[in-house]
């Protein structure tokens, strides 16, 4: 264990690696100095159980105190699949149903109804798998100080709330739709149908049956659990006003917890589709979760996971992002294999990919290491005419300028002040080793470069005009 926490703190691996040369293994202490990560808490499984934690760095930047196996972080957009499984266990037990509409059962709010809603409605099953058409896709939760919103209020849109009215805008049932909003609407059904505090339901359902103890709901933080929590930080690793937001949006982003207790959470998800423990969930029931209900391509989402992949790598993973935090967690369902990672800081998830890459290495996960691409043999000349500056129209503030230096394309974005080299893999098409964003240039009828468009790595693709 030892020799591979070692290989793993030494063995960070980027996104993309170039055929027929060194895999470039970065180190994990560099790597949170680069993205301005003052603390990081990483728990590995393998064959099913907990074998190792590692922490390091310090709770604040600057400080001497050091993050450890019981440090609390935000875990964000985990407090999901958190809220899926307690919904779950609630429709197992008779006391809700996954395709009734919303609207019979909750009674202290209501979906408006509209002409979207008239023939399809807002069902459990299709809030946890963003698929109910519903609006608001994340929240930025509420600074030390400012008033705090019910969650009634955050329903409806109002003051204090900082975020717009949780509503139907797709018809339900029609297609995949992000929403956090979506589990603010669940987390009020729970607590209509149970009668019981969310933070509280939580424990009852889910963290006092697996043994998760330093997990909580609770918003804000009781004292005593407040003092040791890790601060969030910005971008450029500064501690954020108050240390951190509060979430009153508990099942959509209001988990503290550590990087144990999500992978003891995983751990019983891995076992009951083996029927090895079903602590929470029927075997049935844990496969009704995990099955994708919405999406494209290789991958969807079920109930609370994203499930991605087909065959031996088929895995499930989510991740989260707050306001200084950024996590993530991932599971391989046939292996036993797995990783929770928490960061206290906005760098955390580019750090967060490449621990996870790092560990695929180590342990020999069927996926998710480094994509391998092959670079082409481009005449310099046809380099030379990618060349020059160019702007998005919605954006003209963030130019991007493209340089051809010692027959090597170099991009430099305004947004993040970075250079990246562009690698060939044909005389139109790029690509970089940080990220698996791809770069296409475009040319016109007289095959003058007119744009660049640029796709992939988890955003929407984007095109650039060339001005000069």
């Amino acid at each position: 264990m030892n020799a591979r926490i070692r290989a793993i703190e030494e063995g960070l691996l980027p996104p993309v690696v170039i055929k027929g040369e060194p895999t470039p293994s970065m180190l994990l202490s560099e790597r949170m100095e680069h993205y301005n990560v003052p603390g990081i808490s990483i728990a590995v499984i393998n064959n099913s159980e907990l074998e190792g934690i590692m922490c390091y760095g310090a709770r604040r930047a600057q400080s001497e105190s050091p993050i450890t196996s019981d440090t609390l972080f935000q875990a964000a957009s985990i407090s999901k699949p958190v809220a899926a499984m307690a919904a779950l266990r609630l429709v197992q037990e008779g006391k809700l149903e996954l395709d009734q509409d919303v609207n019979e059962v909750i009674r202290s709010w209501k979906v408006p109804e509209s002409v979207l809603t008239f023939d399809e409605k807002v069902t459990l099953r299709r809030l946890l798998s963003h698929t109910a058409g519903m609006t608001v896709h994340g929240f930025d939760g509420y600074p030390a100080g400012e008033e705090i919103p019910t969650l009634l209020e955050i329903l409806d849109g109002r003051p204090p709330a900082n975020s717009e009215p949780i509503r139907v805008d797709l018809v339900p049932g029609s297609r995949y739709q992000y929403s956090g909003g979506g589990y603010v609407v669940v987390q009020q059904l729970l607590t209509d149908v149970t009668s019981v505090p969310f933070p509280v339901l939580m424990v009852e359902l889910i963290f006092g049956p697996l043994g998760m103890r330093n997990s909580t709901f609770l918003h804000p933080l009781p004292i005593e659990e407040a003092s040791g929590a890790a601060v969030g930080h910005s971008i450029k690793g500064e501690p954020i006003s108050g240390d951190w937001h509060v979430y009153p949006e508990l099942a959509a982003a209001g988990l503290w917890s550590t990087s144990s207790d999500l992978a003891l959470f995983l751990i019983e998800v891995i076992t009951s589709t083996k029927s090895l423990s079903n602590e929470i969930l029927s075997h049935k029931m844990i496969q009704q979760m995990l099955q994708a209900q919405g999406g494209e391509g290789t991958w969807g989402f079920g109930m609370g996971f994203l499930r991605a992949g087909g065959g031996s790598t088929v895995h499930i993973t989510i991740g989260g992002s707050n306001q200084g935090y950024r996590s993530k967690m991932v599971a391989f369902l046939e292996t036993g294999q797995g990783a929770a990672v928490m960061t206290n800081g906005e760098g955390g998830e580019e750090l967060s990919d490449e621990v996870i890459r790092g560990i695929a290495h180590v342990y020999g996960w069927p996926a998710l290491g480094p994509i391998e691409k092959t670079v082409a043999d481009v005449d310099p000349m046809i380099l030379e005419q990618f060349a020059g500056d160019y702007i998005l129209a919605d954006y003209p503030d963030f130019p991007v300028s493209v340089r051809n230096e010692e027959s090597k394309i170099i991009l430099n974005t305004a947004a993040d002040g970075e250079k990246r080299e562009l690698h060939p893999e044909s005389e139109t098409h790029f690509f970089s080793t940080v990220s698996t964003r791809e770069y296409t240039f475009i040319r016109d009828d007289q095959g003058n470069v007119i744009a660049l468009e640029a796709s992939g790595g988890g955003g929407q693709t984007i095109i650039v005009q060339k001005v000069k």
